[in-house]
């Protein structure tokens, strides 16, 4: 690497450093620092976006960590900058110490850096995992010295070896450079007659631990003080070539170490003149030598050097206290919250359990453990979650609150066991209530005793049986939790109570509560990534979900990839959910194929289960609806058993859709009924309000027109229009449809079209307007019922709702329009998209397609999906006359 580096600065390139280093593995963007430090000066010159990014990284200012392609973007416009005047070369050592964060933002840039000015060139050991392992960047294995090479190096720098010594350095070194230049100076002096064995001293031994050995002699040969500086630098990371420091300073620097550099291992850096060890394995050979209480004494005097470093003295305190402290177990649980706030959700677990090891009581023991296991349940390490609260088990102990809260999580997310569970953990957090009660009444005779504080491990209890309750969606389950919450007063939180009241039936406790939903929009970097999650989650009951969504995109690829993962695959949901009512269908199905595959790895099913239901609600939408029934009843097979309301009711929902994109009104009306019956909405089913102009709908163009009239009241009784904006507009719409009279139609669609937040919601108003246009037309004529329709048409294309495309045009033909031609058109295909629909078009099947153009059958398909609603068509049969009524609208 030091050749490639020197003769990339002879061709005038700007070399920069880095290297990995065991001791900082755990420290989010460790090694990022040492990249980007010598750069520092060109981040003035990008714009205030790109700063903002890096300062929230490198702690110039308070906000969210950014996510991989965030940062990577910013990095690769850094090194673009810089690189203007002069080439640029990265240089990155023992990549496979590199913590996790800068390795995949590395990896990021990296596959990106081709033909350009700036390069980065990484070594890797192939023994040892490492991130880049998977980087998907060209790798060039540095195998060992042929035999001729061997021997003309070893030749080269001993040329005095005898011919025995010679060909035992060969044998021995098998090829390996470093062995060549290093075994022989540990032969020199040893008597030339003593038996092989003798003479190597490690039969057996695997190479690199014998030169880590033979380094160990020379190490052994030195005194105590300089043992004690290698023992520093190499317990801080020090002594790596030169332009490695994140920051000039904040790696110890070694002193008065030229007997070190005497015996082979130091050489001096020719540009800053620090000592830098000569070789990893000297540096592993300095630590392994070293006894317990040397390194914890060398530990020690590094977390006196970076007190002003929080994560970095968190690391060395912890490594050099042995007996329990309290002091050293605060700070461990602050550099934890640090990490989680930066996306280090695993390294906070390992700070987290250390700080336990370290607590003085068992009550504090117990309170990071628990901690430790929440933050491991968030970040979809579920077996891990379990094994820490079991740790916190007194001898003959079954089960503590904490433990009832691990195997909670493991239970919902990973079997969807809702019934069981509801029952643990209600019995848990009656248990906590009663202790406190107890505890509270002897406290309040002593006249000690203000208002009740509520405990973290029943506050996180409450949420967890919220989540349960929210997925059975099951009226007894939603009133035993009510009345649970109801008993504990105080204890409940301000969160937990709109958790209760939105995540259960917003039609009867949900007015209210979109106001302060929204307001807590503007803080969420101020809260942990799973409190942003639920307060989401209210949102999206709310239908104001879209003030959450741009701090989720900014954070979901941190958690996903360093953090919280099980709280990142929620806000890809969170996400999908958003993209579907803003209209961004395209977007919504490569988010929901994100989730599945991520919730699939991690074993997750509760969650694979809930993109399977989006993505049939999204297909329903787009008419496609082979595929909507498909998930649909994927989703209802492992659903319904389990009691999880909340999944089946998504699947009926989607079933509805489907059936009306199709015309199958009668289809549609018993999905919808089977979900909530006309004139009521039934209690705790979150769906039988979302679901309000499916019913309408499906009983109008059934013939069951009181049962719609009953519906639309229903809603407009229930307050409807208080809860959300979207209830607010399809209860208007639903009451557009059904309305006995032209003026009462008029004046609901005025309200519906006219409310303020109805541009949110394109698909709903598409269908408002469709619908009003069709009375319009039977009332008042064809001319009058056009302002309504062609708005109503140019939604659905835009959309690519094909079932609704076909009637809305069907509806145009009616009132005379002339013929229109897709919006979209071929326009919006791109060339690989309007390849695929010729050769389709054609007749060929996927597999035939696939051949021609060098795809799988499933990339075919997947661009067929996005084809079909652009054409507003919704079979195969239909694109030859799709793509001949285009062209010819172009000629």
């Amino acid at each position: 690497m030091s050749h490639a580096a020197a003769l990339a600065e002879q061709e005038g390139h700007v070399v920069i450093r880095a290297a990995g280093v065991e001791a900082e593995s755990e420290l989010p963007y460790a090694g990022l620092h040492q990249f980007l430090h010598p750069l520092l000066a060109d981040v003035a010159r990008l714009d205030d976006g790109t700063r903002t990014v890096f300062d929230a990284v490198f702690g110039g200012v308070q906000g969210d960590p950014p996510s991989v392609m965030a940062l990577g973007i910013a990095v690769l416009s850094l090194l673009s900058l810089s690189s203007a005047q002069r080439p640029l070369l990265l240089v990155l050592d023992d990549a496979q110490w590199l913590d996790d964060s800068s390795a995949d933002v590395c990896g990021f840039v990296g596959r990106r850096l081709a033909g350009g000015p700036a390069k980065m060139l990484v070594a890797v050991r192939s023994d040892l995992t490492s991130r880049f392992d998977t980087a998907a960047l060209p790798e060039l294995p540095i195998t060992a010295l042929t035999d001729e090479d061997a021997a003309r190096l070893l030749d080269h720098r001993y040329p005095e070896l005898s011919r025995r010594v010679r060909r035992i350095v060969l044998e021995q070194a098998q090829g390996n450079p470093l062995a060549l230049v290093e075994l022989p100076a540990h032969f020199a002096g040893r008597s030339s007659d003593l038996p092989v064995e003798d003479l190597i001293g490690q039969h057996g031994v695997p190479l690199p631990r014998r030169l880590q050995r033979l380094f160990g002699t020379r190490i052994a040969a030195l005194d105590e003080r300089v043992r004690t500086e290698l023992l520093m630098g190499a317990l801080d990371g020090a002594g790596t070539p030169s332009g490695t420091d994140a920051v000039p300073g904040t790696r110890y620097g070694m002193r008065d170490a030229d007997a070190a550099v005497a015996a082979g291992l130091l050489d001096i850096d020719v540009v800053t003149g620090d000592f830098v060890f000569r070789h990893p394995l000297v540096r592993s050979a300095v630590v392994r030598m070293a006894t317990p209480n040397q390194r914890r004494a060398a530990h020690l005097a590094l977390a006196q050097v970076h007190r002003e470093n929080l994560e970095r003295r968190a690391t060395h305190l912890a490594a050099a206290t042995v007996d329990p402290d309290e002091d050293v177990a605060d700070i461990l649980e602050a550099a934890a919250e640090s990490a989680t706030r930066r996306g280090g959700a695993l390294a906070a677990v390992t700070w987290l359990t250390r700080a336990a090891e370290l607590s003085e009581n068992h009550a504090d023991r117990s309170r990071r453990l628990t901690d430790a296991a929440f933050v491991a349940g968030h970040a979809a390490r579920l077996g891990q979650a379990h094994r820490l609260v079991q740790a916190d088990l007194a001898p003959g102990s079954t089960e503590s609150p904490a433990s009832v809260l691990a195997a909670a999580y493991r239970a919902l997310y990973q079997d969807g066991d809702v019934r069981s569970t509801h029952r643990q953990v209600s019995a848990a957090i009656e248990k906590l209530r009663d202790a406190g009660t107890a505890i509270a009444g002897e406290a309040a005779a002593a006249s000690t005793v203000g208002k009740a504080e509520p405990d973290e491990v029943l506050t996180r209890l409450v949420i967890v049986l919220l989540a349960i309750s929210q997925f059975s969606g099951d009226r007894a389950v939603w009133e035993s939790t009510r009345e649970l919450l109801a008993s504990l007063g105080d204890l409940v939180t301000e969160h937990a109570r709109i958790y209760r009241d939105t995540w259960s039936d917003v039609t009867r406790h949900g007015a209210g509560w979109a106001g302060p939903v929204r307001q807590a929009a503007a803080n969420l970097s101020d809260l942990e990534p799973w409190a942003v999650t639920r307060l989401g989650a209210a949102a999206y009951h709310l239908d104001v979900l879209s003030h959450y969504r741009p701090h989720l995109q900014r954070v979901v690829d941190r958690e996903l990839e360093t953090g919280a993962v099980a709280t990142g695959m929620v806000m890809l949901h969170q996400i999908m959910l958003d993209q579907m009512t803003a209209g961004e269908w395209a977007e919504a199905e490569e988010t929901g194929q994100r989730g599945l595959d991520l919730a699939t790895e991690h074993g997750h099913h509760l969650f694979a289960a809930q993109s399977r239901a989006y993505l049939a609600q999204l297909a329903a939408l787009r008419g496609q609806v082979g595929r909507a029934r498909d998930l649909q009843a994927e989703v209802d097979a492992w659903a319904r058993p389990r009691g999880l309301g909340f999944l089946t009711q998504v699947a009926d929902a989607a079933g509805a859709t489907a059936a009306l994109s199709s015309g199958d009104y009668e289809s549609a009306y018993l999905y919808a009924i089977g979900i909530t019956q006309p004139g009521a909405f039934r209690p705790y089913a979150y769906q039988a309000s979302r679901t309000l102009l499916d019913l309408v709908e499906a009983a109008r163009h059934t013939g069951r027109v009181e049962q719609a009239r009953a519906h639309a009241l229903a809603a407009r009784d229930a307050g409807l229009p208080d809860v959300s904006p979207r209830l607010g507009l399809i209860t208007y719409g639903a009451l557009a449809m059904t309305a006995e009279d032209e003026r009462e139609a008029a004046e609901m669609f005025t309200r519906a079209e006219s409310h303020p937040d109805a541009a949110g919601f394109p698909f709903e108003l598409a269908r408002i307007r469709l619908a009003h246009g069709i009375r319009v037309r039977h009332v008042q004529g064809p001319a009058a019922a056009r302002p309504y329709v062609v708005p109503a048409a140019e939604a659905f294309e835009r959309l690519g709702a094909a079932g609704w495309t076909e009637r809305a045009r069907a509806e145009l033909r009616a009132t005379g329009a002339p013929p229109r031609v897709s919006t979209l058109n071929l326009a919006s295909l791109t060339w690989q998209e309007r390849r695929i629909a010729e050769l389709a078009a054609s007749g060929l099947t996927n597999k035939e397609i696939g051949e021609r153009m060098h795809l799988s059958p499933r990339t075919v398909s997947s661009h067929l999906y996005r084809v079909f609603p652009k054409l507003g068509i919704t079979a195969r049969a239909a694109l030859r006359d799709a793509l001949g009524r285009t062209d010819a609208a172009q000629v």
